[in-house]
């Protein structure tokens, strides 16, 4: 049973010009082969030598065996050989190339190293062993996969934990980097309760692949943070992500060209997620932007400027009737009558003069919903403005504190 041990032994000799063979083979068949470095054919040679080796041994192991069980491969035994970056140059299918065409060489090799009758069992014996060489490799990439996709996710979450303490731009495009994150994409940062069990990096990949975007993403407390890169409309995307997420509100924060954006967003979405609780009904996802008054009654100071920017400034630069028609509009309860009666005005220039509100704050004071955002909006306005006057009275008269207007 098995090959003899002058025919293992002519195999042995033979095993410096079968892997010549081979990688001659590979040169001219295979032309990616020629692209790789020096030191990338020579790791592959290596392999090669291995394996003609690996086979000797192998079918000796096998005549040794009384039961006639093929002995196992391990996968050190073949590609202990290899470096490690090697599997990130060389794809799995093309170490399956490799393999067939290292295969294929030493087939042909066999008639003139041994009798005819070894020769058929000795291509049974080498097809086996290809086999055997198949899910080594296998394993080899899987445990790779295994190791990188480890390696990944840390350095996802340094990015995430970078970009939540507002590291430098720089530093976080640099590490970003390694994750072959391109760093003048639209960013955005999407915020949400994690779920009992982490999604995986793959699900997440998955959702963002089919909307044309990258993600990174990482487990910040219990709240999962998802940096994504792509579409200028984040919310498909943060709809598709919702199978994933835990119970709880989805925010979505403003999207910019770059990394520097996704600081400025991720503090948005952040406070977006606080200040949710206080609009049961919010749609879910929810824009941090559509959550302004909210975030503004929590405490948050960006929230008040960027409302105070939308709704008050616009207003008061257009003069006082807009301000005072959407004061009075809210105080009659959206009743447009009443309010005409109350501004001693006709009801079409009520109409007129909330078209043109809409029109310089993208708020329409006829839902109820926005209508509340122009409520606030002008309340922090006048408080803003009360605290800077009194504020500038005080200092004609002594030392003050002064009031500060955040940017």
């Amino acid at each position: 049973m098995g090959l003899s041990e002058g025919t293992l032994r002519s195999l042995e000799w033979a095993t410096g010009s079968l892997a010549s063979d081979v990688l001659v083979r590979m040169e001219a068949d295979l032309s990616w082969f020629s692209a790789l470095t020096a030191d990338q054919r020579s790791a592959i040679g290596l392999i090669a030598q291995s394996g003609v080796r690996g086979f000797v041994h192998w079918c000796r192991e096998y005549a040794s065996r009384e039961t006639g069980d093929f002995p196992p491969l391990r996968p050190a035994d073949l590609f202990g050989t290899a470096p490690r970056r090697l599997t990130r140059a060389i794809s799995l299918q093309q170490t399956v190339a490799l393999v067939r065409m290292a295969i294929e060489t030493c087939e042909v090799r066999l008639e003139a190293l041994m009798t005819a009758d070894e020769t058929r069992e000795a291509r049974e014996l080498l097809l086996r062993y290809a086999r055997e060489v198949a899910f080594a490799a296998a394993d080899v990439y899987a445990r790779a996969a295994e190791s990188r996709g480890a390696w990944d996710a840390r350095l996802e979450t340094l990015v995430v934990d970078a970009i939540v303490r507002g590291d430098d731009p720089d530093d976080l495009a640099s590490q970003a980097s390694a994750l072959s994150w391109d760093a003048g994409m639209v960013t955005t940062v999407i915020v949400a309760d994690a779920a009992r069990d982490d999604p995986s990096p793959g699900a997440l990949r998955r959702v963002a692949r089919q909307h044309d975007a990258e993600i990174i993403a990482a487990r910040h407390g219990a709240t999962l943070i998802c940096v994504v890169g792509g579409p200028s409309d984040p919310l498909p995307l943060a709809t598709g992500l919702l199978p994933l997420v835990g119970p709880g509100p989805v925010v979505v924060g403003p999207s910019g060209p770059g990394l520097p954006m996704a600081g400025r967003s991720v503090r948005a979405a952040l406070s977006g997620m606080v200040a949710a609780i206080a609009w049961p009904h919010a749609p879910r996802p929810v824009l941090a932007s559509w959550l302004l008054p909210e975030r503004v009654l929590a405490g948050d100071d960006t929230a008040r400027r960027a409302l105070i920017d939308m709704v008050h400034e616009p207003l008061l630069d257009a003069g006082p009737d807009l301000a005072v028609t959407v004061s009075a509009y809210v105080a009659n309860g959206g009743a447009l009558e009443a309010t005409a009666r109350e501004l001693f005005v006709h009801p079409n220039t009520v109409r007129y003069r909330l078209a043109r509100v809409a029109d310089l704050t993208g708020l329409h004071a006829t839902d109820p919903r926005e209508r509340w955002t122009l409520q606030v909006g002008l309340a922090v306005g006048r408080l803003t403005d009360q605290s800077n006057a009194s504020g500038v009275a005080r200092s004609s008269t002594g030392p003050t504190t002064r009031v500060v207007r955040s940017a």
